[in-house]
């Protein structure tokens, strides 16, 4: 084959039509190993994009809203495959790196091994999306294109890539378990990790996905929900043209807040990426919005009389006094026909239980309305478990430029695997599920 690989510094620097010809290697959202019934858990399949996160609109909102490049640490460099009459193959979404934040795959100890023997750790290549933990496709390709031969052309032309790109390694970042099993067969040695997703199956209602947990944990539940309800506060969902700028403005407020008060800084992601994600791409976004409304309000919703008013008011009445309604957080997700992706989250005022309700028990909600099969509502959490999230494995596969250090990474992950999968595993057993549905 006579291919030929480059890299470039903007996704606009491939045509939204050339792009729209691309299609998915391949498309996988569970992983088999969570669960031993493999036909009710797996779907693989070659379609386009398959993940909102590989669409034009949102590598493209990255880049203009300056959520990558400059001094993001974050710098454009998608990889492209074409062949000898310049016809484009194949697209890797792809990005210089100056450190390791925002990737959800922690190799800050692989950094600081190399610092002791005095070698620059970065710049790295990581393909993948920019602050986005999400399985799925790394590799987008002609339909007329074998996936099988794009990865081999990687593996192959790897020196090439590392030495002009002038890089200490390559990371392929949350590939399907199937392209990450693959790449490890030439040396991009696999990693594995543990998240929690929500499996639908078939449940009709909320009640019904409850009535396959235990009794313990279903009676939990209920109380947590109706606990938000005794605080004063409603929670809503809005999805597509349905969400508007001021609903985006006050969410994005919620998210700034709540990462300068763990993380002490307002967020890796831009207000200006968000308004272009509403603009380009409403019919993929999901958005929660709890309000707390105080106790004058709740009477007045429920048609009881106040000393001085008799009169019933109703709900839209309360929602027209802004003192006595206020929003307090919000959660946005991304989702398509195959997932729902609990992405971020803010809050403007602590509320018991609220991060619970807003951003799994509303998705649940909304995954069994809208019949998608996946649920992944961000990394990490084992009190996901018990909320019926179940233990899957993620994968991602990494080269190092120097020998050494790829036999070093190579005997750590040979040491590090083992404990993974035994806490998948160990996970597992925790499930609330009641034990005739925990052979799943």
């Amino acid at each position: 084959m006579n291919w030929q690989w480059t890299s470039i510094d903007s996704i606009s620097d491939i045509s939204e039509a050339d792009f729209a010809d691309l299609q998915a290697i391949e498309d996988c959202f569970f992983d088999e190993s969570s669960n031993k019934n493999n036909q009710n858990t797996t779907n693989e399949q070659s379609a386009k994009h398959s993940s909102p996160f590989l669409q034009y609109t949102f590598i493209k909102a990255l880049e203009t809203s300056n959520s990558v490049g400059g001094d993001s640490g974050w710098q454009t460099k998608h990889i492209v495959i074409k062949d000898d009459s310049d016809k484009l193959l194949a697209f890797l979404p792809a990005y210089i790196k100056t450190h390791s934040y925002g990737e959800y795959v922690f190799d800050h100890s692989w950094a600081h091994a190399y610092q002791q023997h005095g070698l620059a750790y970065y710049p790295k290549l990581v393909i993948g999306i920019p602050f986005t933990p999400v399985t799925g496709p790394r590799i987008l390709l002609q339909p007329s294109v074998d996936g099988d031969d794009v990865i081999e052309y990687i593996v192959n032309q790897q020196s090439s890539m590392l030495e002009k790109l002038d890089i200490s390694s390559l990371h392929i970042l949350f590939p399907s378990k199937t392209t990450s099993d693959k790449y490890a067969k030439h040396r991009f040695f696999q990693r594995q990790s543990v998240q929690f997703n929500w499996l639908n199956r078939d449940y009709a209602s909320f009640d019904e996905f409850l009535e396959s947990l235990t009794a313990r944990r279903r009676r939990s539940i209920k109380k947590e929900r109706k606990g938000i309800a005794k605080q004063n506060v409603s929670v809503k969902r809005l999805s597509g043209n349905a969400i508007d700028e001021p609903d985006m403005l006050f969410f994005y407020e919620c998210y700034k807040q709540t990462y300068l008060k763990r993380s002490g800084h307002t967020g890796y992601l831009t207000f200006d990426f968000f308004m272009s994600l509403l603009s380009e791409m409403p019919s993929k976004l999901m958005l929660v919005i709890a309000t707390q409304h105080e106790q004058a309000s709740l009477q007045e919703m429920d048609g009881s009389e106040t000393e001085n008013d008799s009169q019933e008011l109703s709900p839209a009445t309360c929602e027209n006094q802004p003192p006595r309604n206020m929003p307090i957080a919000s959660a946005l997700f991304l989702f398509d026909e195959n997932g729902l992706y609990g992405r971020y989250w803010g809050a403007l005022k602590d509320v018991s239980g609220l991060h619970f309700e807003a951003c799994y028990y509303q998705g649940i909600e909304f995954c069994i309305e809208r019949n998608i099969r996946l649920f992944n509502p961000g990394t990490q959490g084992e009190h996901k478990i018990l909320r019926g999230f179940e233990p899957s494995l993620c994968y991602s596969n990494h080269k190092m430029r120097e020998s050494a250090f790829d036999d070093a990474v190579r005997d750590f992950l040979e040491r590090e695997t083992p404990h993974i999968k035994e806490y998948q595993q160990q996970s597992a057993t925790l499930l609330p599920f009641k034990e005739k549905d925990n052979n799943r």
